[in-house]
């Protein structure tokens, strides 16, 4: 209930909140979730809300590391190959 914009307001929370002894690792593509028919709110481009988030975290102190991808999907599988175990490593 306190987030009924879903992704789009998680940067509020980070922002609103005392910094946690957190790690974080994201990525996104540029054609993540691309649809020419998606709805036009302004809270479904994903890229955007992505760098949203890495802004607040970095404004808040947080180490953390943003990956974006061009010409790439939603999980996609290439990305997740070349950049899963060095993120893995990174956030353990």
């Amino acid at each position: 209930p306190e987030t009924p914009g879903g992704a789009w307001e998680f940067p509020r929370l980070v922002t609103e909140s005392e910094k946690k002894p957190l790690r974080i690792w994201m990525h996104v593509g540029d054609r993540d979730l691309f649809n020419p028919n998606a709805m036009r709110d302004n809270m479904h481009d994903w890229v955007l809300a992505n760098e949203r988030m890495a802004k607040a975290l970095a404004e808040k102190g947080y180490d953390y590391q943003f990956v974006f991808v061009k010409n790439a999907g939603h999980c996609d599988v290439t990305v997740k190959m070349q950049t899963l175990p060095a993120a893995l490593e990174w956030v353990w």
